[in-house]
C-alpha cells in the first residue's frame, strides 16, 4: 500500500491552467487534473464562498463556508492570509468496496483565514476528475488547544431547476422500540428542490440531485470518527441552500452532546461532492475512501464470503440449537464460508452450549458470525446479548472468549444516533475487535463514512431499508423493486451495505406458504447478489430453495463472488432500472433490474465480454425464470429485455 505523495507545485504561472487568482477580488480557483470540474472560493464582504462547475456548467452556486465555536465564530470577519497549492497521488487496494485497485490523483487548494479575533484556520480542498471534498481545519491560538464547534454554516447552493432524491432524517425515539434514527427512511425520487422534510429534520447522506437535463450531483461526507460527529444536510432555504447539520440533543436518549469537540489542530469530516452530465460518475466515484487512511493495522488477513441466516427467513424462533445445525447444513451444501446467527442466541442457545454449536460448523467448514445488541441506554430494544458492546470492560471480556472459539465476526445492532459519543462507541467496537481478529457488520446504524479504508476490520452496514422489511411489510414488496434500483446510486456508492439479499421463497415465512408475498421474480432476486455491494454478504436463501427452485439458481449463488476488482455503470435512472457490470477476477458479471411498469428494452455495451460466449439468465413474460447460452456480438453489444420487476444476469462464469 502506497501513502499520499504531495509535491508541492511551484510558480503560479507555470500552473495557471489548474490554479487562478485575482488579487484584488480575493478570488481562487483551483481544476481537477482533466480540468472538467472546477471549485472557485472567494471572499465577499468578511465571508468565504464557494462555487462548483462542470464542464463551465455551474453545479453549486454561490455556497457559505465557516463554522462558529464555544470561542469564536470562524465564519465573519474574515481575512485570508495565505493561500498554498500541492498536487496527490495515491494509489491503494482494497478489497471490500466496488474496486479493488484505485489510483488517485487530484489537485489541491489550501487557504488560510483568520478571523476578529486573530485565530486562524485552514479550507482545504482537494478537487480528482468529477469529485472533490473540503474540511476545516482549525488551528491552535497561545494557550487555546481546544474548542467545541457549535454550529458548521457549510452550505451547497443547488441552481433552481434542480430536483431531488432525498431521505428524511427520522425524529430521534420513534419507531420499534425507539431505535430510531437508523438511516431507514424512504426516498422520494425527482422532488422539487427545497422541499420540507418528512419530519423537519432534514436528509440523511448520501444526497443525490438532478441538476437540469442531464447533470447530476452527490453530496456526503468521510472521514468520521470519533473525534466528530455525523452529519446530515439541513432543511434547505427557499433559494435551495441545504447547510451542515449536526444530530439532533434528543439522540441517543439524550445521553451526549450533539455538538463536536476537537483538539488543536483539529479537522472536521470531509464533506464529499461527486459531479457529473451523467450517472456513470456517480454509480463509480471512489471519493469516500480517496481522502481517508487506515487508523490501524489489521492484526491478521480478514476473509470475506457468503453466508447463510436463519432469522430473515424463520425469525425469532429459528435461534436454537436444531435450527442453527440446519442451516450450518445448509451453508456447507452451498459452500459458503459463514453462518450468522442472529438475535437471542445467548438465551435460546445459552453460552453453555455456544462452544459445541461453533464446533460443528466448523467441522464443516462453516465459520460464524454473532449478533449483539449496542444497546446500554439508547433504546428499549429487548434482543439479546445485551450490555456488552458499549461496557469497554465487558466488551473486551466477551470478544476474548469470541476469539477463543473462533468466531470470526460480529454484528451489532441498535445504535442510536450520530453523536460523537456514538461515533467514539463505533470506533472502540471495531478497534477492540481487531484486536480479537473480529469482523464488524453493524446493523440499525449510520452511514459508513470511509470506514472501509479507515478500519481493515469493518465489513459493511445496514443504513438502508433492509431485506427485514420484506418480512415485516406488503408495501416494502410493493417497492422493492423501486428501491433497488435507487441503492446504486445513492446509499450503496457511497459505501459498503448490508442488506442481506436474495429472498428466493415466494412467501416469506418458514414453509413457504403465507407471510408476506415477494412480488419480484427470481432472477431479480438473483441479480441482487450483484447489484447490492458488501464483502461478506448473509442471503436470504431457506433449506426448501434446495428443493423448490431450479437447479441453475442454486449453482448460481454456489458460485457468486462478494468481492469486486471493478465496477462499470451501464445504464438506468434511479427509481426506474439500473444496469451496471461487476468484475471479480477474470468473471463478469452484468446485471440489471427494473422497477417500472412496462419492459423495458435496451441495446447495451459491453465490450469487456465482445464476441464471448456467455450466460444469460432473465425472466419470460410471465416472470418465470430461464437460462440460456448466447454470443455477444464482436462489437460487444447486445438487446436485453428487462421485465416489470425483473432482472436479467449475464456472465462468462465457466
Amino acid at each position: 500500500m502506497k501513502f499520499f505523495n504531495i509535491k508541492k507545485l511551484m510558480g503560479i504561472y507555470s500552473i495557471s491552467l489548474l490554479f487562478s487568482f485575482a488579487t484584488n477580488a480575493q478570488e481562487f480557483t483551483v481544476k481537477s487534473p482533466d480540468t472538467a470540474t472546477s471549485v472557485t472560493i472567494f471572499t465577499e464582504k468578511g465571508k468565504a464562498f464557494y462555487t462548483v462547475s462542470y464542464r463551465q456548467t455551474l453545479m453549486l452556486e454561490k455556497s457559505p463556508l465557516g463554522f462558529i465555536t464555544d470561542v469564536s465564530d470562524f465564519s465573519t470577519d474574515l481575512t485570508l492570509e495565505k493561500t498554498q497549492q500541492a498536487h496527490i497521488t495515491d494509489q491503494y487496494t482494497l478489497a471490500t468496496v466496488k474496486k479493488s485497485t484505485i489510483d488517485y490523483e487530484a489537485n489541491e487548494m489550501t487557504l488560510t483565514f483568520s478571523n476578529a479575533d486573530r485565530y486562524q484556520f485552514e479550507v482545504i480542498f482537494r478537487v480528482s476528475n468529477n469529485n472533490l471534498g473540503f474540511r476545516y481545519q482549525l488551528m491552535p491560538h497561545e494557550e487555546l488547544s481546544r474548542c467545541v464547534i457549535e454550529k458548521e454554516i457549510t452550505g451547497f447552493n443547488l441552481p433552481e431547476n434542480t430536483t431531488t432524491f432525498l431521505s428524511p432524517q427520522a425524529t430521534p425515539g420513534i419507531g420499534w422500540k425507539a431505535t430510531k434514527p437508523s438511516y431507514e427512511e424512504e426516498y422520494v425520487p425527482d422532488e422539487k428542490l427545497a422541499t420540507p422534510s418528512k419530519y423537519g429534520l432534514g436528509y440523511t447522506f448520501p444526497s443525490l440531485f438532478h441538476i437540469g437535463e442531464e447533470n447530476w450531483l452527490l453530496v456526503s461526507e468521510t472521514g468520521v470518527n470519533g473525534a466528530y460527529c455525523a452529519s446530515h444536510l439541513s432543511d434547505a432555504t427557499p433559494e435551495g441552500i441545504y447547510t451542515i447539520a449536526f444530530p439532533h440533543e434528543k439522540e441517543n436518549n439524550g445521553f451526549g452532546s450533539s455538538t463536536a469537540a476537537i483538539a488543536l489542530p483539529g479537522v472536521t469530516p470531509w464533506r464529499t461532492i461527486t459531479v457529473g452530465n451523467q450517472l456513470k460518475p456517480i454509480v463509480e466515484t471512489t471519493i469516500p475512501f480517496d481522502l481517508v487512511k487506515p487508523l490501524y493495522k489489521p492484526t491478521q488477513t480478514y476473509t470475506y464470503g457468503r453466508g447463510t441466516w436463519s432469522w430473515i427467513m424463520w425469525q425469532d424462533s429459528s435461534m436454537n440449537y436444531e435450527d442453527q445445525i440446519t442451516y450450518i447444513d445448509l451453508a456447507a451444501t452451498l459452500g459458503y464460508e459463514y453462518i450468522l446467527m442472529d438475535a437471542l442466541w445467548d438465551t435460546q442457545v445459552g453460552y453453555d452450549k455456544m462452544p459445541d454449536l461453533i464446533a460443528y460448523a466448523q467441522a464443516k467448514g462453516v465459520d460464524v458470525f454473532l449478533w449483539y445488541n449496542s444497546n446500554g441506554i439508547w433504546n428499549n430494544a429487548p434482543q439479546g446479548p445485551k450490555h456488552k458492546m458499549d461496557n469497554p470492560i465487558a466488551r473486551k471480556k466477551e470478544m476474548k472468549w469470541l476469539q477463543s472459539l473462533g468466531v470470526k465476526g460480529l454484528k451489532v445492532d441498535f445504535f442510536g444516533g450520530d453523536k460523537q459519543e456514538t461515533m467514539r462507541l463505533y470506533e472502540s467496537i471495531l478497534s477492540d475487535a481487531n484486536e480479537h481478529g473480529l469482523m464488524i457488520i453493524f446493523h440499525g446504524c449510520t452511514l459508513p463514512r470511509g470506514w472501509e479504508r479507515m478500519y481493515p476490520n469493518y465489513v459493511g452496514s445496514e443504513a438502508v431499508l433492509a431485506s427485514e422489511n420484506l418480512i415485516f411489510s406488503e408495501h416494502a414488496n410493493k417497492m422493492e423493486a423501486y428501491n433497488a434500483c435507487l441503492h446504486p446510486f445513492i446509499r450503496n456508492t457511497v459505501g459498503s451495505m448490508e442488506f442481506g439479499p436474495v429472498l428466493l421463497n415466494k412467501y416469506h415465512n418458514r414453509t413457504n406458504d403465507g407471510g408476506t408475498t415477494r412480488i419480484t421474480s427470481d432472477i431479480f432476486q438473483l441479480a441482487t447478489a450483484i447489484l447490492y455491494q458488501n464483502p461478506v454478504q448473509m442471503f436470504g436463501i431457506a433449506p426448501n430453495n434446495l428443493q423448490d427452485v431450479p437447479n441453475f439458481e442454486i449453482d448460481f449463488m454456489k458460485q457468486v463472488p462478494t468481492t469486486w476488482d471493478e465496477t462499470i455503470f451501464i445504464d438506468g435512472y434511479p427509481g426506474k432500472y439500473c444496469v451496471l457490470a461487476r468484475r471479480h477476477k477474470d468473471t463478469w458479471y452484468i446485471v440489471g433490474v427494473n422497477a417500472t411498469q412496462t419492459p423495458k428494452n435496451l441495446k447495451i455495451e459491453i465490450p469487456m465480454l465482445a464476441g464471448k460466449k456467455v450466460t444469460l439468465y432473465q425472466d419470460d413474460q410471465l416472470l418465470h425464470p430461464t437460462q440460456e447460452t448466447i454470443k455477444i456480438s464482436k462489437k460487444g453489444t447486445t438487446k436485453i429485455t428487462l421485465q416489470p420487476n425483473g432482472g436479467m444476469i449475464i456472465t462468462n462464469t465457466k
